[in-house]
C-alpha cells in the first residue's frame, strides 16, 4: 500500500486527482496548503506528493523545501504553463517531476507509478550487496545511499537514478533525451532537456567539491553528460 498526499487549495483539483488515482494499492491523503502538507508528511508515512505551487498560508516551493529537510520521497509538483520559472526553481530545490494543468488523467497515473517504482526498488536481503564505486563516490543500490570521500550525501530519488545510470558506465556520453527515458522510463517532452539539466546542476552541488569545476559529472557540449572514470 502506498501513500500518496494530494496538496493543492483548489479542492475541485484534489477531487479530481483524487478519481484519477483510484488504486486499491493507493490510499490517499489531503492538503490544501503547504503547512498541511508538511503536518501530513510528519504525521504519516508519505511515499509521494502531488504538491501545487501556488497556495495560500504557505506556497509549495516553501513546503517542499522544508519537506526536503526530513523526507526523501518522490515529489511531483502541481503547475500552470505560466509558472515556468517556478518549476525550474521546485527542480532546483528538489522536485522529482512536474505536471502541468489542465491534466491528462494518463499521463498523471504514469508519472505517480513511475516515481513509485524507483522509489520503492529495493533490493532484497538475500540479493548480493550491488555496490558501485567511482572515484570518492560510493553508490550502493540496495540501501539507496550515496557517499562522497566518506560522507554520506541525501539525494532524491531522481537524483539517486541519474547518478546510478551514470555511474553503471563510467565515461559513457548520455544524452539529454536517452537519460529522460531511462530516469523518467518514457519519452521526453518538450522541456525534457531542461528538466535534465536542472537535476543534473542539483546533483553536482551535491557531490563536487566546486560544481563549476566539477571532478566527476561532465558536460560534453551539443552531446551530453558523462562520469568520468576513476577520478580521486
Amino acid at each position: 500500500m502506498y501513500n500518496i498526499l494530494i496538496c493543492d487549495d483548489d479542492k475541485d483539483i484534489v477531487n479530481a486527482l483524487k478519481i484519477y488515482l483510484q488504486n486499491p494499492d493507493y490510499r490517499l491523503f489531503e492538503a490544501h496548503n503547504g503547512i498541511e502538507a508538511i503536518e501530513a508528511a510528519q504525521k504519516e508515512e508519505i511515499h509521494l506528493i502531488l504538491l501545487d505551487i501556488m497556495m495560500p498560508q504557505m506556497d509549495g516551493i516553501t513546503a517542499m523545501a522544508k519537506i526536503r529537510e526530513s523526507f526523501n520521497m518522490p515529489i511531483i509538483l502541481l503547475t500552470a504553463k505560466s509558472e515556468d520559472q517556478d518549476k525550474i526553481l521546485g527542480l532546483n530545490i528538489g522536485a522529482d517531476d512536474y505536471i502541468t494543468k489542465p491534466f491528462n488523467p494518463l499521463e498523471v497515473a504514469a508519472r505517480v507509478g513511475s516515481q513509485l517504482r524507483r522509489y520503492t526498488k529495493l533490493g532484497s536481503g538475500s540479493e548480493a550487496k550491488e555496490l558501485l564505486t567511482v572515484g570518492g563516490i560510493e553508490l550502493d543500490n540496495n540501501t539507496k545511499s550515496v557517499a562522497v570521500d566518506g560522507k554520506n550525501v541525501n539525494l532524491t530519488p531522481t537524483e539517486f537514478d541519474i547518478l546510478k545510470l551514470l555511474m553503471e558506465f563510467p565515461g559513457k556520453v548520455f544524452a539529454p533525451k536517452e537519460i529522460y527515458k531511462k530516469v523518467w522510463g518514457e519519452d521526453a517532452l518538450t522541456a525534457g532537456d531542461n528538466t535534465v539539466a536542472v537535476h543534473i546542476r542539483h546533483l553536482r552541488e551535491k557531490i563536487e567539491i566546486t560544481p563549476n569545476e566539477p571532478r566527476y559529472i561532465k558536460v560534453i557540449f551539443g552531446q551530453g553528460y558523462k562520469i568520468e572514470k576513476g577520478r580521486n
